[in-house]
């Protein structure tokens, strides 16, 4: 077994691929736990929903949990999939990784970088214990090329430092490339 991590900016389909994903094994017959942080509350507490209007009930995830009791123990699940894994903590990384080492298939979909262009906590653990690592390409909004952030911004303007954690969609953030993002305005 494997602990993946795909990772990509916003609008690069990993939910909606996370979600297929799911389908996909249940339809094969195999027991699939779908795991999200709480911190991700856009669709509500237990939804996982894609732009491409996929969705699927979730176990819910805080920062202070153990996945192993919040996964249902009378079920005995053989993969996990864990959506906005970027919001796990190192130590529930740590935890997925303990799954895949016990025979559990852990598929991780994530963010790397938070607006600022630093990583994520999960997404850095991620880096560091993953067995494989995927990106899932998108394309700058501006120029077209790839696209490697999601850009923060107020008006035309990007912003650089603030929280690092604002949950948002189009209304706040925006794909860009590196040169595009470092030029400051939209």
């Amino acid at each position: 077994m494997k602990l993946y991590f795909y990772y990509g900016v916003m609008s690069s389909s990993k939910t909606a691929n996370a979600l297929m994903k799911k389908f996909n094994f249940e339809e094969n017959g195999k027991k699939v736990a779908l795991i999200k942080p709480s911190i991700d509350t856009r669709f509500g507490e237990t939804i996982v929903k894609s732009r491409a209007g996929l969705s699927s009930e979730a176990f819910l995830i805080k920062s202070d949990d153990k996945i192993e009791d919040i996964i249902d123990k009378n079920n005995i699940f053989e993969i996990i999939i864990a959506d906005e894994a970027q919001f796990f903590t190192e130590i529930q990384i740590d935890e997925l990784r303990n799954f895949v080492n016990q025979g559990i298939m852990v598929m991780c979909y994530g963010l790397r970088t938070d607006y600022t262009g630093h990583l994520f906590e999960g997404s850095k653990r991620l880096l560091e214990i993953a067995d494989t690592i995927r990106e899932i390409p998108s394309m700058c909004a501006k120029c077209g090329r790839k696209a490697i952030i999601n850009a923060k911004y107020l008006g035309k303007k990007i912003i650089y430092k603030g929280k690092p954690i604002d949950i948002g969609g189009e209304d706040k953030y925006i794909t860009l490339c590196h040169q595009c993002w470092k030029l400051g305005e939209l």
